[in-house]
């Protein structure tokens, strides 16, 4: 096993810093399961498998999951336009369909690029709703192009808690977390269930590391709200192999490349929910104070979740690197 390479992939979170926790999983035996460095600066906690870190976009295969399991229900359809759901958007979202929400194609307007700077509080699902009510121009014809959207998966949410007639975060409980036994893993509002062995996030500032967890955006869930814990991630990893959850069907569409990312410094398509590189399935998380990725080699039935509470560096790099000490390759292939 190689273990002196990992730990000097992982040296700069550990010791007195925030820090990761790190996954590896071969035919669903965790080969490395382990935390490095803090969670919690303030108090010395250490981070270790059963610390909760915000997922940030690594959420999404969530909400595509939701979405998944009403279409499996018959409750909608992937290609219902999306003014059968929320009918309060503008005209100008006529052709937008949940499949264009789910992969980036819908020409939304950015959220965060509409909210008042600065802003007074934190904005919600139904608020980013309310911002894209007013306006009436897209950046594409939907269907034509593709563009990063976290304006497309908060209105998702909106769209599974109007089908389900349940709040996003009772949903994703009761359908996802739940029957896999996932404890650890919520939809955080705030004034809600806590988070169970929370890490809070750090940014360094001027070569000190200060403590920035919470932004204008973090409350948005659709896009970003997910907490979860390595220990979790392997329960979800396990699920994508089978139909226990997702039908067979379902899995196949999340996994598919339905469109070419453009704009990005890396080669990808998007499923739902997902980047696919080469033989991977991915997906990275950033916002203030945390970055996440998981990256799973399916064919090989091999996975690495990498979850730190800190603002830098890009950790998937790092997981293609420890990726590729369990497959016997140089990463990224």
């Amino acid at each position: 096993m190689p273990y002196a390479q990992l730990d000097r992939l992982m040296q700069r979170y550990d010791g007195d810093v925030p820090g990761a926790s790190l996954l590896v999983l071969r035919d669903g035996e965790a080969l490395v399961r382990r935390g490095y460095g803090r969670s919690d600066l303030a108090r010395g906690v250490e981070a270790g498998p059963a610390t909760a870190y915000r997922l940030a976009s690594v959420s999404k295969q969530f909400t595509a999951a939701a979405v998944l399991l009403l279409a499996q229900d018959g409750t909608l359809a992937i290609d219902d336009p999306v003014r059968t759901w929320l009918p309060s958007l503008p005209r100008e979202a006529d052709a937008i369909t949940l499949r264009h929400l789910l992969t980036h194609t819908s020409g939304l307007v950015d959220y965060e690029d509409l909210m008042a700077e600065p802003s007074d509080g934190q904005i919600r699902d139904a608020g980013v709703l309310a911002l894209l009510e007013k306006e009436h121009r897209l950046y594409f014809a939907p269907g034509s192009a593709y563009r990063y959207s976290n304006s497309g998966y908060a209105l998702l949410s909106l769209v599974v808690e109007r089908a389900s007639g349940m709040a996003y975060p009772d949903f994703l409980r009761q359908r996802i977390f739940r029957p896999l036994n996932m404890h650890d893993t919520l939809a955080y509002v705030d004034g809600g269930p806590a988070v169970p062995h929370r890490a809070w996030g750090y940014s360094e500032v001027d070569g000190r590391w200060q403590r920035t967890d919470q932004s204008a955006t973090s409350a948005v869930l659709g896009d970003g709200g997910i907490y979860s814990t390595i220990d979790d991630l392997a329960r979800w990893d396990a699920a994508l192999y089978n139909d226990r959850l997702l039908s067979d069907a379902s899995r196949a569409l999340a996994f598919a490349p339905q469109v070419e990312v453009t704009g990005e410094d890396y080669q990808a398509q998007y499923g739902f929910g997902w980047r696919i590189t080469g033989d991977t399935l991915w997906h990275s998380g950033e916002t203030i104070g945390f970055r996440n990725v998981i990256v799973r080699w399916p064919r090989r039935h091999l996975t690495v979740v990498l979850l730190t509470n800190r603002n830098a560096p890009e950790p998937y790099p790092t997981a293609l690197e420890i990726g590729a000490l369990f497959l016997g390759k140089p990463p990224g292939q």
